[in-house]
C-alpha cells in the first residue's frame, strides 16, 4: 500500500503542477520577434495584431508592453473576446503631439465590448496634451471641435484599471460609458491645472463601478458623474489640482437617464475650485432625477466651494437661468467633512424653484475660511436641509428660501 501510494504522489504533483502552468496566460509581447514592436517607434500595428490573436484566444492571454517608450497613433481594441486579457504596459505609450495624426474620432485608445479585461502593469499613457489645450476653446465655445480622449471604456464589464497612469490627455483622462462591475484601483491622472476640458475620470450611464486608492490632478473635474449612473464608489482619492468631483452637469439634454446610489467616502481634495458638487442646467428639457448620493469622511484644503448644489449651473450664459432645473434631488447627504477655504461662502445649496430639495442633511461640517473677503458663511434656497454639529454660519443662515 505504502509503495503504491510512493507511486502515485509524484504523478499527482506533476499533473498540479502542470496544471498551474496551463491555467497561465500567455504572453504576447509586442516587442518579440512575431509582432515586431520597438522602443522610440510606432508600435500601432504590433498592439493590433497581439489583440487580435488575444482576443481571439480561447483562454486567457496577456499582452505585454515592456519598459521603455513607445509611440502609439491610436486604435480602439474591439471585443467581445473567448477569453480574459491582460492588457499590461510597463512602459509609456506616447500619443502623437498633432492631433490630426490621431484617429478621426476623439479617441486614443479604446476599449469596446470587452468582458475581462485588466488593464495593469504600472505604465503610462501618455496624451502629450499641452498644445492642444492651448488651442482648446471649449470653456467657452458649446460648438467646439472634441479633443482625444486618452482611454475611452465602453461596454466594459468585470474588469479593472490597476496601478496605471494617464497623463496629459489631449481632452478626458478616462471616460466610462454603459460599463458594468468596473474597478479602478491605484490609478493615476497626472496633469496641470491649465489643462482645459481633462476631466480625470468621467463616467456615464454605467453600474458598480468602485475607484479605490486613487490620484488625480488635472485641469477640471477630478471625477465627473453623468446620467444614467447607478450603484458608483469612490474611496480614498485624493484630488487636486482640479475642479473637484461633481455629480453632473445634469438636465442638459432630453435622452438623460436617473442618477442615484453614489458614495463619495474618504477623500481629500487641495487646491481645487470646488468641493463636492451636484449641478443641475436650468430650463432642462425634460423631468429627471438624482437621489441617495452621499458624501462623507471627506478632507479640504484650500478649497473653493467646498460644499454645493447649484441647480443654475450655465457655464456659457446660453440658458434660461429664469426657468428652473426639471432635475428632482432627494437623499442627499454630506457628512464629516472638514477642512479650510478660500471663498467665504463654504455652504451652498442652490436648489430649483418650484421643485425643492428633499430629505438634505448636513453633519459635522466645519471650515476655517483662509481669505479676507468677510465672515464665513452659507447660502440656501428652496432646500430646507436637516442640521446636525454644523456651526452656526454654516447651517443655511442666510437665504433659506422656504420650498
Amino acid at each position: 500500500m505504502g509503495l503504491k501510494l510512493k507511486n502515485v504522489l509524484p504523478m499527482f504533483v506533476f499533473l498540479l503542477l502542470a496544471s498551474t502552468a496551463k491555467a497561465q496566460p500567455a504572453a504576447l509581447d509586442v516587442t518579440s520577434a512575431k509582432y515586431g514592436g520597438k522602443p522610440d517607434s510606432d508600435i500601432t500595428q504590433a498592439l493590433e495584431k497581439a489583440w487580435t490573436d488575444a482576443c481571439a484566444s480561447t483562454t486567457p492571454s496577456k499582452i505585454v508592453v515592456p519598459k521603455g517608450t513607445f509611440k502609439f497613433v491610436g486604435t480602439t481594441f474591439k471585443g467581445p473576446c473567448k477569453a480574459a486579457i491582460e492588457f499590461q504596459v510597463q512602459g509609456t505609450l506616447q500619443a502623437p503631439v498633432d492631433g490630426s495624426q490621431l484617429p478621426k474620432d476623439d479617441t486614443w485608445i479604446g476599449f469596446d465590448h470587452v468582458d475581462g479585461l485588466t488593464l495593469s502593469g504600472g505604465g503610462t499613457f501618455d496624451g502629450q496634451g499641452a498644445q492642444s489645450w492651448k488651442n482648446n476653446d471649449c470653456n467657452k465655445n458649446r460648438e467646439c471641435k472634441s479633443k482625444h480622449i486618452n482611454l475611452r471604456f465602453h461596454f466594459l464589464t468585470n474588469s479593472k484599471i490597476l496601478d496605471v497612469t494617464s497623463k496629459d490627455s489631449k481632452n478626458f483622462h478616462v471616460n466610462l460609458l454603459k460599463c458594468e462591475k468596473v474597478e479602478i484601483k491605484g490609478f493615476t491622472v497626472s496633469a496641470p491645472k491649465e489643462s482645459i476640458n481633462t476631466d480625470g475620470i468621467h463616467i456615464g450611464r454605467s453600474t458598480g463601478i468602485n475607484i479605490i486608492d486613487t490620484t488625480i490632478g488635472t485641469g477640471d473635474d477630478c471625477i465627473s458623474i453623468g446620467d444614467g449612473n447607478k450603484d458608483i464608489t469612490v474611496t480614498n482619492v485624493t484630488c487636486g489640482p482640479g475642479h473637484g468631483i461633481a455629480i453632473g452637469s445634469l438636465g442638459r439634454y432630453p435622452e438623460e437617464e436617473p442618477v442615484s446610489g453614489i458614495n463619495i467616502k474618504n477623500c481629500t481634495l487641495t487646491d481645487t475650485t470646488n468641493g463636492v458638487r451636484i449641478k443641475t442646467w436650468p430650463a432642462s428639457p425634460k423631468d429627471g432625477t438624482a437621489s441617495d448620493i452621499h458624501f462623507e469622511d471627506i478632507t479640504m484644503v484650500n478649497v473653493g466651494n467646498p460644499i454645493l448644489i447649484d441647480q443654475e449651473y450655465c457655464p456659457w450664459n446660453e440658458c434660461k437661468k429664469g426657468v428652473p432645473s426639471k432635475v428632482k434631488i432627494s437623499n442627499v447627504s454630506f457628512k464629516n467633512i472638514k477642512g479650510t477655504c478660500i471663498d467665504p461662502v463654504a455652504v451652498k445649496l442652490v436648489c430649483a424653484q418650484g421643485m425643492p430639495c428633499e430629505n438634505v442633511e448636513l453633519s459635522d461640517i466645519d471650515f476655517k475660511y483662509t481669505g479676507n473677503k468677510g465672515p464665513i458663511t452659507s447660502v440656501c434656497s428652496n432646500v430646507k436641509p436637516t442640521i446636525n454639529r454644523v456651526p452656526q454660519p454654516l447651517a443655511c443662515a442666510t437665504g433659506a428660501a422656504a420650498a
